[in-house]
């Protein structure tokens, strides 16, 4: 059974909370950590969140989303690039453990190329990050948002990219939903010790309702979230485990009863 300190809530799963009630909803529920969005974090304003989340006591697993460096002209990779200086000034500002980088799907591009782009676009952003101390986390997503969300694809890949830099700048996270299915995933998992940044738990519904908010609570699909989370450990990450769920009827719901369910499943199931 995983334990509760551990938890992490992810501002997805209740996405229609702002960062306020977020942190509020984490201390109501005595959940120690969150993660925050990048658009939550500009409605409020960074130096806001940066003062609630110290004067909560919350603990930041992770800030969401640097990357998205694919495109087609040099002009819009540039700015992608400068974007991401931002993101990683809001990381360092709000003591995240790291950046997360969903890297950018291929698009109109060719796919090999998508990929050069974000090797190029990583490179560019490790030195400002090095010097504001922000680790950046390449998140392997899985293959069927390879066009649009990332082209980094398995953990192997990913793997590979972090491997060029030090393990304490660039490193990996992996969510249940992207990795789940990988037959390499256990060996995969081993050979990224030393770089596991973080580990988000959900589950994968079949039918799969929705591409992009199909995601369920833990126990309601086909994940064996615990295997993945003892696989994880072994490979010595035993961080904070984010809950990351991406579901329009959980969105709908009371959060605070959200919140409720995911402890529950997270303790029986993660």
């Amino acid at each position: 059974m995983a334990d509760k300190a551990r938890l992490s809530l992810n501002q997805m799963t209740t996405a229609n909370w702002s960062a306020q009630q977020a942190v509020e909803g984490c201390l109501r529920h005595g959940i120690g950590s969150i993660a925050l969005w990048r658009h939550k974090i500009q409605e409020a304003g960074v130096e806001v969140c940066v003062r609630l989340v110290r004067d909560a006591g919350v603990h930041v697993s992770s800030l969401c989303r640097g990357g998205m460096f694919p495109a087609p002209t040099e002009q819009q990779r540039r700015k992608n690039i400068e974007d991401n200086f931002r993101a990683a000034d809001e990381a360092a500002a709000l003591g995240a453990d790291s950046l997360v980088m969903v890297v950018g799907g291929c698009g109109g591009l060719h796919l090999e190329e998508a990929r050069k782009m974000v090797a190029d676009g990583i490179a560019a952003l490790v030195p400002y990050a090095r010097e504001r101390g922000v680790r950046l986390g390449l998140e392997p997503l899985h293959p069927m948002y390879a066009a649009d969300r990332s082209v980094l694809n398995t953990i192997d890949q990913a793997l590979e990219m972090a491997s060029h830099y030090d393990a304490g700048e660039v490193g990996l996270i992996l969510d249940a939903f992207h990795i789940w299915w990988d037959p390499r995933v256990a060996d995969s998992i081993a050979q990224a010790a030393g770089r596991i940044y973080g580990f988000h738990a959900c589950d994968w519904l079949n039918p799969l309702p929705d591409v992009l908010l199909g995601r369920g609570l833990m126990g309601d699909g086909v994940i064996d979230n615990r295997g993945l989370r003892l696989l994880v450990e072994r490979a010595g990450y035993n961080g904070p485990i984010e809950v990351e769920i991406f579901n329009q009827a959980l969105w709908d719901a009371n959060p605070d009863t959200v919140l409720a369910q995911v402890i529950e499943r997270f303790e029986k199931f993660v």
